[in-house]
């Protein structure tokens, strides 16, 4: 599809990409929606990237991409765009000096993209989607983004590392070359399935433990005479499990929450179309389970071509000249890169007004389909089935089901003993994985956001917390509220359902981590979502025992998350 941008007088826009390991460049003619791509990728000798090494290959590498590229266009340009972060600082500032010098080598203007933000809006593009949620998996990246107020959300993202570089540290274990996810993927293709623990809390999720379990499963650390096998059987292996079960472990169970975070995210936001983006985006199971997850929803899935998952110059050019074409350019002093440079710092100047978005009603007349269960309305009950998702392997997700529908029932009712609102648990059948609850409150959160509402939801969660556990997915779709006549408490309005990622602790840890969810589903749902956080933090404040500890870890996992 065309950007219509050519009576702008931009039409050919040079990318120069740099973050990590492919120094690469690119000519997007827009009139065409063409793109000429040349790439030299940084290859290690052995383990993972290293950056002095990547630094020295972008010194040598980058020049003669430019040189290249520009030799075949065989035309002046009009704008000069660059990777301007995240990544590795010292590849970085190669890239923005060559780009410096070209852009005023042919007197155009610099524009300095993110290099994430560039992932998801390739597959905007191409797609012609108007409000995709986007899943990010690359090397050093893993998060959900969705568009809202000027900014793309964060909406999920790893808490630890990136998909890839988690990948990468199990395979440097192994002893295998960089990069370890296509070696992951030939082999799980020819193993049985393993189980790793599955880390999902809200719309974040975590990778360490999964690489820590699977390095002792290859090691042999918890391998039994049931599995350990022939010597034959466990050929390249440290003694224990094959390597190919092993990946096949890993590609079921990361991959897995991947999808189901992507899920969560089309449920949260409304949306029903999704785009995926990164290097690791290339794997064709992740894009099957994506492919499963979106047909059961009747929602688009867009996956761009290989060129355009991995890093490459061509979508940094493409974003390049939609930003160009909206003024949205740098002048050389002030076009310095930022390794940390993260998707929701960047103002989406070239696209106005919110995504059209068809929130679907929640009540009696109809059957809804949340992020992970049917939900029908017999009578004053709600019946809610987990079915089986497709995309997980059968085990797998026959063990997530029954698991989150026994602690569902088991945390409902807790809340409700300890004196947070909760609907009744009138039936429950583990086996079957279905729930019968009363049926409570007129719409969901979004519907009646308000100070007063988030306030009640975070004197909820501190109750809950001080009672010793948590509700692990607390956003705003999980979150009924009633009506209430004048003089109503709106704490007595406002109650929280479907605790089936909720688990006992005492943690600080973990109880910040409700919190988190409920910000970040905030600010992909809310307005104004600074100021209803705030009003839940000084409700918790108010009523936990020991509020002012959880909002001090709350402050640390903020700084977390991907280039804080």
């Amino acid at each position: 599809m065309g950007t219509g941008q050519s009576d702008t007088g931009i039409r050919y826009v040079l990318g120069i990409e740099g973050t990590a390991w492919a120094a690469s460049a690119a000519v997007y003619d827009v009139e065409r929606d063409d793109v000429t791509i040349e790439t030299d990728a940084y290859q290690p000798d052995s383990g993972g990237i290293h950056p002095r090494e990547a630094a020295e290959h972008m010194r040598e590498a980058v020049p003669a991409v430019v040189e290249s590229v520009l030799d075949a266009a065989d035309h002046d340009i009009d704008a000069v765009a660059f990777s301007r972060g995240p990544g590795l600082g010292p590849c970085l500032r190669i890239v923005g000096t060559a780009a410096r010098a070209v852009a005023q080598r042919f007197d155009v203007p610099l524009v300095g993209v993110n290099h994430m933000v560039a992932h998801l809006e390739i597959g905007r593009h191409q797609s012609g989607f108007d409000a995709p949620v986007c899943l990010n998996a690359s090397g050093a990246n893993a998060h959900v983004l969705a568009y809202r107020n000027g900014r793309y959300r964060v909406l999920g993202e790893t808490m630890d590392t990136g998909v890839g570089n988690a990948l990468d540290k199990f395979t440097r274990h192994v002893g295998w070359s960089h990069p370890g996810g296509p070696k992951v993927e030939a082999h799980a293709k020819r193993g049985e399935y393993v189980d790793f623990p599955y880390v999902v809390k809200g719309m974040d999720f975590s990778f360490s433990g999964i690489m820590s379990a699977a390095k002792d499963e290859f090691d042999g650390a918890r391998t039994s005479d049931t599995n350990a096998g022939s010597p034959d059987e466990r050929r390249e292996s440290g003694g224990g499990t094959p390597v190919e079960d092993v990946c096949r472990g890993l590609e079921e169970t990361v991959f897995a929450m991947l999808t189901e975070v992507s899920e969560r995210a089309l449920s949260l936001t409304g949306r029903d179309e999704l785009v995926l983006g990164g290097g690791v985006a290339q794997n064709e199971r992740l894009q099957g389970m994506l492919r499963e997850m979106c047909d059961h929803r009747g929602a688009s899935l867009h996956v761009p071509e290989n060129r355009f998952l991995r890093d490459n110059a061509g979508m940094i050019a493409v974003l390049g000249a939609k930003m160009a074409a909206a003024g949205d350019t740098l002048q050389i002093a002030e076009s310095t890169i930022d390794s940390d440079f993260r998707p929701d710092q960047v103002p989406v100047t070239w696209r106005s007004g919110e995504p059209n978005v068809a929130r679907p009603a929640v009540g009696p007349d109809r059957d809804v389909q949340g992020a992970e269960a049917t939900v029908s309305f017999e009578g004053d009950s709600v019946v809610k089935r987990r079915r089986p998702r497709s995309y997980r392997h059968p085990d797998l997700d026959r063990r997530i089901r029954r698991e989150r529908t026994r602690r569902e029932a088991r945390l409902t009712s807790a809340a409700r003993r300890a004196g947070v609102p909760t609907p009744l648990v009138r039936d429950v059948d583990v086996r079957e994985t279905t729930l019968a609850l009363q049926y409570v409150g007129e719409t969901d959160l979004d519907g009646a956001l308000s100070p007063a509402t988030a306030r009640a939801v975070g004197r909820h969660l501190a109750t809950i917390h001080d009672a010793g556990f948590v509700h692990g997915d607390p956003t705003t779709r999980n979150v009924r509220v009633a009506e209430g006549g004048p003089g109503v408490d709106a704490a007595r309005r406002v109650f929280l359902i479907d605790f089936g990622l909720g688990y006992h602790t005492r943690h600080e840890e973990d109880h910040a981590m409700d919190l988190h969810v409920f910000a970040q589903s905030l600010a992909g749902t809310a307005d104004d979502p600074a100021r209803l956080a705030a009003a839940a933090e000084d409700a918790y404040r108010e009523t936990s025992e020991r509020g002012d500890a959880v909002l001090d870890r709350l402050r640390e996992i903020e700084g977390r998350g991907r280039y804080q």
